[in-house]
């Protein structure tokens, strides 16, 4: 079962027709300006046939939910797993690094610079 962060909506808010292509633009973190400038293009291309599958587009997907994100950067992270999700992890993990050595370096200074804690530390091991 998929997240519905990481699930294709027709976006109604900013839509002007259905709401696929700023639908299509929030799923994939493209300015809606260019998905749309993508299927006039497309359309043009393909003799019309890019509207039939936007309308079936249209009917098929459900509207996106009005709170899916809590702010700009909730949605720039849900894009960016959709994009690369092996990257997003990879990154995840390296914050987690960082952080992880940042706190040492914090707990070290802290038990450097009181001798009594390093005593009951020592005394502990």
């Amino acid at each position: 079962m998929n997240s519905p962060r990481t699930t294709l909506y027709r976006d109604k808010h900013n839509a002007k027709l259905m709401g696929v292509c700023s639908g299509i633009a929030d799923y994939t973190g493209v300015n809606v300006f260019w998905v749309r400038l993508a299927a006039v293009a497309a359309m043009f291309m393909t003799s019309g046939s890019v509207i039939l599958a936007y309308f079936i587009a249209g009917f098929i997907l459900n509207k996106k939910p009005p709170h899916l994100y809590r702010d700009e950067s909730e949605q720039k992270y849900w894009q960016s797993v959709r994009q690369s999700p092996k990257r997003t992890a990879r990154e995840i993990r390296s914050s987690f690094r960082d952080i992880d050595r940042r706190l040492a370096a914090v707990e070290t200074h802290y038990v450097s610079s009181n001798p009594r804690l390093n005593a009951e530390i020592e005394r502990l091991r």
